[in-house]
């Protein structure tokens, strides 16, 4: 059964899109942060070991919600790696185990990543698509990255 929302197949469809490369994105941040949990190292390990866990864990929340979004919208959740791969906005460095600054550095790169396309995708769910109901929820999810990333650059400032 079709979902009548109040959307066009065409206005869906275009958010469902949007949904699911930042669906892409974010499970590639995630498997990203769990990488440096596993791998950091140093002085402070113990602080940084906890800290990306309570990050990555944040982060399987918000793919949860963001594939949820995608099905609330009667789109289906892309869920391969091979999709995740092919789609996402952000670099993976195969092979590279960086230091714990290195590690910081990059996941705060996208981090930022993230918000500007999500301010990007925000205006064109407003604009283009009308969906209030998946700008909203892009908002929150926005001010979450942003959080998440100030976080990371407290960890970098000062050394």
């Amino acid at each position: 059964m079709a979902a009548n929302i109040g959307l066009t197949d065409e206005q869906r469809q275009g958010v469902i899109q949007i949904l699911n490369t930042l669906l892409a994105d974010e499970y590639v941040l995630y498997t990203k942060t769990r990488n440096a949990h596993w791998n950091v190292v140093g002085p402070h390990f113990s602080q940084l070991h906890s800290f990306f866990e309570e990050q990555y864990q944040q982060l399987e929340q918000i793919i949860d919600d963001v594939a949820e979004r995608v099905r609330s919208l009667d789109g289906r959740a892309w869920g391969t790696l091979r999709e995740f791969v092919e789609q996402t906005r952000l670099r993976e460095n195969p092979g590279s185990y960086p230091g714990a600054r290195e590690m910081l550095a990059d996941l705060l790169a996208d981090h930022e990543t993230i918000i500007r396309h999500l301010r990007e995708d925000l205006e064109t769910c407003e604009k283009e698509y009308h969906d209030m109901g998946t700008n909203d929820f892009l908002t929150g999810l926005m001010e979450t990255h942003e959080k998440m990333a100030w976080m990371l650059r407290a960890h970098l400032e000062g050394e």
